[in-house]
């Protein structure tokens, strides 16, 4: 199942990072990374042409409350974004129907790559949802095309879940996976639907 969330004014600190919800005075940066060709096409959505567009989703996320603003620490600007979001197949698959989590998206400037940045803030959220809010398990998903995003999930613990076809907000649709990480400090037992496009492997 789909556990409740919302930010709430949470903020997560990590090495070089800080996590917090996102405000209307980052409008300047939150433009400066998703507005660069390349950037949102690896999460399924096209860069944005305008000022006024990512004013528009940047008002749509602060309303939501579910999307962390991350913070580098050493320049304060805002460098990318994680969502907790819910994962969007609760009513097909049923091995969750007894558990709670939630799926994670992830975003990065192009000038932040290659410096482990967001699996520093992917750990640091990890730590958070398991460890003090109990959620049970998440997911991830990446395309097939983005290695990128697939060898960092794996680097994380996140497994090989299920073969999909995600929509994008482009309007096609993308093979991909999606990835599983269970709460190493549960005793959970999953029993797979949908065996056809399942390719997790317990230990």
């Amino acid at each position: 199942m789909n556990a409740d969330f919302r930010i709430n004014g949470k903020v997560i600190e990590s090495d070089r990072l800080i996590l917090r919800a996102f405000e209307y005075c980052d409008l300047d940066d939150f433009f400066a990374y998703t507005c660069v060709d390349g950037v949102g096409e690896m999460a399924g959505w096209k860069h944005h042409e305008n000022k006024e567009e990512s004013l528009n989703i940047l008002k749509s996320l602060i309303k939501s409350d579910k999307t962390f603003a991350l913070v580098y620490k050493e320049n304060n600007k805002v460098i990318g974004s994680l969502v907790v979001k819910k994962y969007g197949f609760e009513d097909k698959y049923t091995e969750f129907s007894n558990y709670y989590g939630r799926e994670l998206g992830a975003v990065l400037s192009k000038d932040y790559r290659s410096k482990g940045l967001m699996s520093e803030a992917i750990k640091a959220l990890i730590d958070y949802l398991f460890n003090e809010l109990n959620l049970d398990f998440l997911t991830a998903g990446y395309f097939d095309f983005n290695k990128r995003s697939k060898k960092m999930q794996e680097n994380l613990g996140f497994k090989p879940y299920r073969k999909v076809i995600i929509d994008t907000s482009m309007g096609t649709k993308e093979p991909g996976v999606l990835s599983l990480l269970v709460n190493p400090n549960k005793d959970i037992v999953l029993n797979f639907s949908h065996q056809e496009t399942l390719i997790y492997q317990e230990k």
